[in-house]
């Protein structure tokens, strides 16, 4: 299974967002997101809550405890 950042970086992908633009749909700095997806830092639970809803998928897909990706 991916990890979270692997999957938060495909699902920015498959919108076509830029890192910028994904910072700016969540409230961050750039630095912050980027931080994210290259594993450095992680997002507190209402901020990984924000980025599940956003993409519409659930929390474990996003952290990697799943391959289902419908929220239930």
């Amino acid at each position: 299974m991916a990890k979270f950042c692997e999957r938060l970086k495909m699902l920015r992908n498959e919108r076509g967002l830029k890192q910028r633009e994904m910072a700016e749909q969540l409230g961050l700095a750039m630095s912050s997101y980027q931080c994210y997806e290259y594993a450095t830092r992680y997002p507190e639970f209402p901020g990984l809550i924000a980025i599940a809803d956003f993409f519409d998928v659930s929390l474990d897909y996003l952290v990697g405890r799943s391959d289902v990706r419908e929220r239930q």
